[in-house]
């Protein structure tokens, strides 16, 4: 993708670009027209929640990375028993035995997300450590073993709790799960060492230990298409785990890919789709027919992609737990939210619970402001397209599906939101009938044109007030 549009990244730092990810270059269109439909109601609802969680949180890590030989910041090994890899992995997998979400309430979570104008929801079903947080009969490395201490709870079966719980409160549900697998036998194989985040054997030359591998994936995601309610996308991690074929030499991460590793995607997705009619499958950054939408990571493209694409940002900085992480302020957040929305995409914001199951106060706050702005101006975010010239400095521009309205806004330097006599937007010109209110407010607001310039008169009993918070939206009816 960035052979094709110019990104600019918006947040960085050690955990943000943990997972980096180029965006493939091509798009194909389903042919499946229940997947068509479901894609184009996913793009409609625009804001969702993803949840990093597992055993590392109670580490404060970065998720997964730290058990990865490679020589990346992220990738670091921190704490007592850094000085020696093995020693240091024994110890992580250790954490199964000591992981104890007490407070896990995923109606809690549910709750918070819906006011905050969420409509979907992806959660981590299995990270690359290889840790399952739902009952798979594949391994015993899983939230439900007896090895791990809330196995013994009534909502052990996390995925499921969750899954339940979103699906109850109207959301959209999307299970990560991630394609490699660092703890089985048949994707690091003890008898090597792993030496990179990619499978430590050439599979063409020990096939019969990829072959397992395959089919212990494909059992692991027909556990979630069967067991886990109606599913509606499948959002697959690792995109190092691909068909050499499918390699984009120039990409740093790709080309550096030794080994072909296909898993057989239209197996899978057959498999899939004939439990979950429709179901959207994201197989990340692998051009072709299970890439139905595109995910750039931590970054908002300058211009619309022409096809589906989602953002996934963190709220805090990290994707996972980390004590006393710094949290974006709601207006970044809100402001983030109308860039996306305004280039096409949808906004897919992490949050990384507790390892004691609850989100911090900080990200509940934001998502109660998040949910309060929201309720003044969804009708800008939701079911709406981009619209040209997309923005003009600090005004940026959607049109609702329909066509009939447009949606310009507004966006402060400053939090409090306060205007003089007017608001000049460049490079719009609404019809000579059209109609001009500002979200929030009933009283028809006067305008002109002056050449490519749309001149919006602000009532005096508006000049000089707060009227907003983080953005405001007037709404152009032509």
């Amino acid at each position: 993708m960035k052979k094709i549009i110019a990104l600019f990244l918006l947040f960085s730092g050690l955990f943000a670009n943990a997972q980096q990810h180029n965006t493939s270059k091509d798009y194909v269109v389903p042919s499946d027209t229940l997947v068509r439909a479901k894609l184009s109601h996913w793009q409609d609802i625009k804001f969702g929640l993803l949840m990093h969680w597992g055993t590392y949180s109670q580490w404060g890590i970065v998720e997964s990375w730290s058990i990865c030989p490679e020589d990346e910041g992220w990738c670091e090994r921190r704490g007592p028993y850094s000085a020696d890899y093995n020693t240091y992995k024994k110890a992580y997998e250790n954490l199964q035995t000591t992981f104890n979400p007490t407070q896990f309430d995923p109606s809690k979570w549910a709750a918070a997300a819906k006011d905050a104008g969420m409509k979907y929801v992806v959660f981590t079903t299995k990270h690359h450590d290889g840790f399952c947080m739902f009952d798979t009969k594949e391994t015993d490395y899983k939230i439900t073993s007896p090895k791990t201490p809330f196995s013994s709870s009534p909502k052990s079966n996390v995925a499921k709790e969750v899954f339940d719980a979103f699906r109850k409160d109207g959301f959209l549900i999307g299970a990560y799960f991630s394609k490699p697998d660092w703890h089985t036998e048949n994707y690091w194989w003890s008898y090597f060492p792993p030496k990179n985040r990619n499978v430590n054997y050439d599979p063409k030359k020990y096939p019969d230990h990829w072959n397992a591998f395959k089919q212990f994936t494909y059992n692991q995601i027909q556990e979630l298409m069967t067991g886990y309610g109606s599913m509606d996308i499948l959002w697959l991690d690792g995109g190092w785990v691909r068909p050499h074929k499918t390699i984009d030499q120039n990409v740093d991460w790709q080309k550096s890919i030794p080994f072909d590793q296909d898993i057989d995607m239209p197996k899978i997705a057959a498999m899939a789709r004939s439990h979950q009619p429709g179901l959207l499958v994201v197989d990340r950054t692998v051009t072709g027919e299970y890439e139905n939408y595109v995910t750039p990571e931590q970054q908002v493209p300058a211009k619309p992609l022409g096809h589906p694409w989602e953002s996934c940002m963190t709220m805090g900085d990290s994707w996972s737990y980390v004590p006393n992480d710094h949290y974006k302020s709601t207006k970044t957040l809100v402001q983030l939210l109308i860039k996306i929305v305004s280039r096409g995409g949808n906004l897919l914001l992490n949050i990384g619970p507790s390892p004691q199951g609850d989100f911090a106060d900080t990200a509940y706050l934001r998502l109660k402001e998040i949910g309060n702005w929201m309720k003044i101006n969804q009708e800008g975010i939701y079911d709406t397209k981009p619209m040209e010239p997309y923005s003009s400095g600090n005004i940026f521009f959607t049109q609702s599906t329909k066509k009939n309205a447009v949606y310009a806004f507004y966006l402060p330097e400053n939090d409090d939101i306060t205007l003089s006599d007017k608001v000049v937007v460049e490079g719009y010109a609404p019809q000579k009938k059209a109609t001009v209110t500002l979200l929030g407010y009933k009283d028809k607001l006067s305008w002109k044109q002056d050449g490519d310039k749309l001149i919006i008169n602000v009532p005096k009993k508006l000049q000089g007030k707060t009227i907003g918070q983080h953005a405001v939206c007037f709404r152009i009816n032509n």
